[in-house]
């Protein structure tokens, strides 16, 4: 198993550095919030894939789909948040 989690792990480690490189280098708030959930999204299931593998028992690869969703839930909330805020007309865009 860990020759199928090593890659998913490594996967994982490059989309957060993707994330994390966008972030900094993008010139606007909306285009940093596309790069930065986008790619830590893929980044932690990659993540909870590969550790779901090496842990070996149904119930924590159970868990760790349980964080993961809760994890897209959060980022997707707090994205709309913040890219709302960063409208021109403030929080209402008007």
């Amino acid at each position: 198993m860990s020759w199928l989690a090593a890659p998913l792990l490594l996967a994982g480690a490059f989309f957060f550095l993707a994330g994390t490189v966008g972030l900094l280098r993008f010139p606007d708030a909306h285009s940093r919030l596309h790069a930065l959930t986008k790619a830590d999204n893929l980044g932690l299931g990659c993540l909870c894939a590969g550790l779901a593998l090496l842990a070996g028992s149904w119930r924590t690869a159970a868990l760790l789909l349980v964080v993961w969703l809760l994890a897209l839930l959060a980022a997707t909330v707090s994205a709309h948040l913040i890219a709302r805020s960063a409208l021109p007309g403030g929080e209402d865009g008007r």
